[in-house]
């Protein structure tokens, strides 16, 4: 819950810089210069620094997020730690997420993290598959978007595991979004209406990659731009909970696509 965290930073920036320009106000209302600085204001002194530059490169340049579901495989793994570049879409005021400088706006095939719309204190994490304006078909387990299909060329067969209670196979398909080739998991025995949209002006239809275990755009709507928080784009650290735990040193270093 990333709001939560930036504003328990806030809240420790705001506090410890009090304290600190109390501890500067106090002694110079002494006439001794021996007077020993209390050690709330030593501390408060130490740490203001320290919480400032963490929260100003949270807030601003990049930020870790942990991946707790498996709706992006096989993309991202359960256990995943990424990195997100916060300002890839422009500048926004921490808290609030209001956008004061525009720079880039979300792509086509974009892997996405936003806050959930119908509780923005939850981060989300999806693939941009539709744009302002496009009209996105879902059929048959495929993909069109403005009328054009997305390309899916059979990649194999991807074992996933249901809970940690049993196996399912599914097929490993790499889908064609513009310039972005990415991989996808399509599993035959779970069936799905052909679903249509228009995507309003300002929001984006995002879907996850494991696409018939995924709560997205297709079951609670569009994400609009205010929610909007980075793109993800690297892989820092990774803990293999799929076979029991460790680390997952393969996973280390993975630049997202």
């Amino acid at each position: 819950m990333n709001i939560d965290f930036s504003m328990l930073m806030f809240i420790a920036l705001v506090l410890t810089g009090m304290i600190w320009l109390w501890g500067v106000w106090a002694a110079k209302r002494k006439s001794s210069n021996k007077t020993t600085e209390p050690l709330l204001v030593e501390y408060a002194r130490a740490f203001f620094p320290v919480i400032l530059i963490v929260f100003l490169l949270r807030s601003f340049l990049v930020e870790p997020f942990r991946i707790p579901s498996g709706s992006m495989l096989p993309s991202l793994l359960i256990g995943d730690f990424i990195l997100v570049n916060k300002y890839k879409y422009g500048i926004r005021l921490p808290i609030v997420n209001l956008k004061i400088f525009n720079i880039n706006t979300p792509q086509r095939g974009d892997i996405m993290v936003f806050r959930y719309p119908y509780n923005p204190s939850i981060n989300y994490i999806k693939r941009v598959v539709g744009l302002p304006g496009d009209r996105i078909v879902y059929e048959d387990k495929t993909l069109y978007i403005n009328g054009n299909v997305a390309n899916q060329k059979e990649d194999g067969e991807y074992v996933l595991s249901d809970s940690g209670q049993r196996n399912i196979s599914t097929r490993r398909k790499i889908e064609s979004l513009g310039k972005i080739n990415h991989a996808i998991l399509r599993d035959q025995r779970v069936e799905q209406p052909r679903m249509e949209f228009e995507v309003p002006t300002g929001q984006y239809f995002v879907m996850g990659d494991n696409r018939d275990r995924s709560n997205d755009s297709r079951y609670w709507g569009y994400v609009d731009d205010g929610l909007v928080v980075g793109k993800a784009f690297f892989v820092w650290f990774s803990w293999d909970y799929a076979n029991g735990g460790g680390v997952n040193w393969k996973r280390i270093g993975t630049v997202l696509n």
